[in-house]
């Protein structure tokens, strides 16, 4: 009983275009036994109605010379008498007037006739004769005035059963290679079918493997493979997030570890120069120790966020759902009475996306939009929408705009278009926006055709 499951196991094949084959061989082969028993059938009655045909039409031309209009039976002679006795028997009543030359004594095949022409009706019955060959007898009955007759012809069936035999075979062999072909042709067409699935596997791993921006699309394939692509398209748009996110939290890691390493290793130089004092032990103890605690604080917080990420139903690591950061970056922004600011999001789209964290959205998009308000008359809109491979999103103002012969330093730290213009700013929030926004793999541009007012562009990789 165990090793039943282990045998089919090895008989079921492994692959899906052998088990498609196998199937299609299995019902193929199924299909094509019922047909070839109903058509063996329906010839091997064919042929006895054939058979039955031809002795009735002799049973008739002998019928033609029994006279049966006297008070005895005659038979009368003919030319071809002998043509016509060839298995023949006629009886008048129970009484055997004539039967073929060639039989004598008992046999099957004398007592079938005997038993035919006792039923005085017409009636067909095989019988096999001494060397087990099928014989087919028919009886026809004559009737007359004073007295009845009835004649009994036999055929052999052999050439028959040969014909039917020979049917067979080739219904048979007609089977084989319908099958043979059925299952090369199950094969090929399986094997040309899942030939895209075979690419598009390949390819999904070439891509996951850097986290590439090619992706399958729907255009000019089958429903199916659509589909598949979709799912493989959503696959490898987490990979690329989760890669992403991963070369952020090392490059945040790198980047605010090396300030209190730094710390660290001069203060430990500068220990190690010389002999200090007791004092200077405790001072630098003290230092070493603000350090170290600032790199554990460090790490905490990246790897809880990384972990919160990563922990979010249906979110991939490093994604953010941009509308809610929109709404909260406007409620906690310190806007004048005159300003009024809107958020525009597409309606087609339930969930906007972004390959990046929260808190790095809210750090790009911040200055951008506090520099909005700082410069608007009255308005102030941010409208998100996705494009291929990105989420986009505009910051617009109606306020005076960048000064032409500003826009080339518009993105230098420290620069400012106007530093007497009695607000505050270092000029330092725009190229931070950009600088974390291509850290992020996206960028923030500046849309000089615009006006009136000024257009900024975040551009973020897709959730």
């Amino acid at each position: 009983m165990i090793r039943a499951p282990r045998v089919l196991r090895r008989v079921v094949p492994r692959t899906l275009r052998g088990r498609l084959s196998l199937v299609a061989l299995t019902t193929a082969a199924l299909l094509m036994t019922m047909l070839t028993v109903v058509f063996n059938a329906v010839m091997d009655r064919h042929l006895e109605h054939q058979a039955d045909d031809e002795l009735r039409d002799r049973a008739a031309a002998v019928a033609m010379t029994v006279d049966t209009s006297g008070p005895r039976v005659r038979v009368l002679e003919t030319v071809n008498d002998g043509l016509l006795d060839a298995n023949v028997w006629i009886y008048a009543g129970n009484r055997l007037l004539e039967r073929p030359p060639s039989t004598s004594g008992d046999s099957p095949v004398i007592e079938a006739a005997g038993r035919l022409a006792r039923q005085h009706e017409h009636a067909c019955v095989t019988a096999q004769a001494h060397g087990h060959q099928p014989v087919r007898l028919c009886s026809l009955p004559v009737s007359g005035r004073h007295a009845g007759a009835a004649v009994v012809t036999a055929l052999d069936l052999a050439p028959y059963r040969g014909s039917a035999d020979t049917l067979l075979l080739g219904s048979l062999f007609l089977d084989a290679v319908m099958l043979g072909c059925t299952y090369a042709l199950t094969r090929l067409s399986v094997g040309r079918a899942l030939r895209p699935v075979r690419t598009m596997t390949d390819q999904a791993t070439q891509w996951s493997a850097v986290g590439s921006d090619e992706r399958f699309g729907t255009e000019d394939h089958p429903a199916e493979l659509a589909r598949l692509g979709i799912s493989l398209d959503a696959l490898l748009d987490r990979i690329r997030t989760s890669l992403r996110h991963e070369q952020q939290l090392t490059g945040e890691l790198s980047h605010e570890l090396r300030t209190p390493l730094t710390r660290i290793i001069m203060e430990l130089d500068w220990w190690r120069a010389r002999p200090r004092t007791d004092a200077e032990t405790r001072a630098s103890h003290e230092v070493i120790a603000e350090a170290a605690q600032s790199l554990r604080t460090i790490c905490d917080t990246l790897l809880n966020e990384a972990r919160e990420n990563a922990l979010k139903p249906g979110t991939a690591p490093g994604t953010t759902d941009v509308a809610p950061v929109l709404d909260r970056l406007l409620q906690h922004l310190d806007t004048p009475d005159q300003v009024k600011t809107v958020v525009e999001t597409e309606t087609e789209t339930p969930v906007l996306q972004a390959g990046t964290a929260p808190a790095l959205v809210e750090r790009i998009l911040s200055p951008l939009l506090t520099n909005a308000v700082r410069y608007a008359h009255s308005r102030v809109t941010m409208s998100a929408r996705r494009v291929p491979g990105a989420v986009r999103i505009d910051v617009v103002d109606d306020g005076p705009g960048v000064p032409e012969t500003f826009r080339d330093e518009l993105f230098r730290p420290g620069r400012r278009a106007d530093p007497g213009d009695g607000h505050d700013g270092a000029g330092l929030g725009l190229p931070l926006a950009r600088r974390l926004a291509r850290a992020a793999g996206g960028d923030v541009t500046h849309d000089p055709r615009h006006t009136p007012g000024a257009r900024f562009t975040v551009s973020l990789p897709a959730g």
